[in-house]
């Protein structure tokens, strides 16, 4: 069995997600964070040594395989529909993409974009796993959700893949909680070194839709200053400079993301859980550890718990020392299954 399903597939195997989902069990017995996860996101691959490889996932999954997350349930990342891409994405953009998949070898095609032959697939999953993650927390079939893939997604724009991500993962989930069960108030929380300018581009002017971030500046993608507020003032944003670290990120969560979070009572919460400011992180220098991600974890959980039922879908985002990540991660997935 090659390493990447080996790692996929350590504990118990995982059946696919409308199968597993089916079958979890009564909502109201339902006790435990759901996992979305699918080996496809294993065989993306940008190139030799790139730093948005494989083994970022394969450490992820590694640490989610102790016996502390013996709890967490487990489906597979179905791919996502185009009618719900569209939601978030203009057709061309679907099109080039698909178009652009190569049979060999490796298809550049955007800035810090890279296409291999499996990236068509894992892009659709990491989507699809996104969905299938809001599905089964808004029916009550889970507490909250963790959705570990990759490609990322919050710096995909409308008509654009850049920094690493092809799909908008975020935008595509919190659409489709929107139209599928009728979420009409839809929070997004971003913790990731980097600003998410795409979420941020494909909100900007809706008025029922919180965009929130903290995140290192300056630093790529250039976006997220504090005057960026969005068209109905929807945008909240509490840039750190380089150097900070869990005293500054707590600080510019209690004085900024969460009150504004709580005063605008979402009916989904959404997390673009990048753990890319991480101090040993290479692309990042902020300084914060894992109990800084349990923390932020827990303090939106208890808004989520007062505002919106408890509903966080978390998606896995940046983090680019693999070590760092998968304790980050484990801090993290630890937290969402206290709820």
């Amino acid at each position: 069995m090659p390493e990447r399903d080996t790692a996929f597939t350590r504990r118990a195997a995982i059946v696919g997600a409308g199968a597993s989902l089916a079958c979890i069990g009564a909502r109201a017995a339902a006790a435990s964070t759901l996992l979305v996860t699918h080996p496809a996101a294993l065989a993306h691959d940008m190139g030799p040594a790139h730093v948005e490889g494989p083994e970022r996932l394969r450490a992820v999954l590694h640490a989610l395989d102790d016996a502390r997350y013996v709890g967490l349930m487990r489906a597979e990342a179905p791919l996502a529909p185009q009618e719900a891409l569209l939601r978030a994405h203009r057709s061309e953009h679907l099109s080039r993409l698909a178009k652009s998949a190569p049979s060999d070898g490796y298809a550049p095609i955007g800035p810090d974009v890279v296409m291999n032959g499996a990236t068509q697939e894992a892009a659709l999953r990491a989507a699809g796993g996104a969905i299938a993650a809001i599905d089964a927390v808004m029916r009550g079939d889970a507490k909250n959700a963790f959705v570990a893939m990759r490609p990322p997604g919050h710096h995909a724009t409308r008509e654009t893949p850049m920094g690493f991500c092809f799909f908008n993962n975020a935008a595509v989930a919190a659409l489709h909680a929107r139209v599928a069960h009728g979420a009409s108030r839809l929070a997004i929380v971003d913790f990731d070194v980097h600003h998410g300018n795409g979420v941020q581009e494909i909100f900007w002017s809706d008025r029922n839709a919180l965009y929130a971030s903290t995140h290192q500046m300056p630093l790529y993608p250039g976006t997220g200053a504090v005057g960026e507020t969005g068209e109905h003032n929807n945008i909240v944003n509490a840039p750190l400079v380089k150097g900070d670290g869990g005293a500054q990120f707590r600080e510019a969560l209690a004085s900024r993301i969460l009150p504004r979070l709580d005063a605008f009572s979402p009916e989904i919460i959404i997390l673009c859980a990048g753990f890319d400011a991480h101090l040993h992180d290479p692309l990042g220098g902020l300084r914060l550890v894992a109990e800084d991600f349990r923390d932020v974890t827990l303090r939106v959980m208890e808004i989520a718990a007062r505002r919106c039922k408890g509903h966080v879908v978390s998606l896995l985002e940046g983090g680019y020392r693999p070590e760092a990540l998968a304790r980050s991660v484990a801090a993290h997935v630890g937290a969402l299954m206290e709820a």
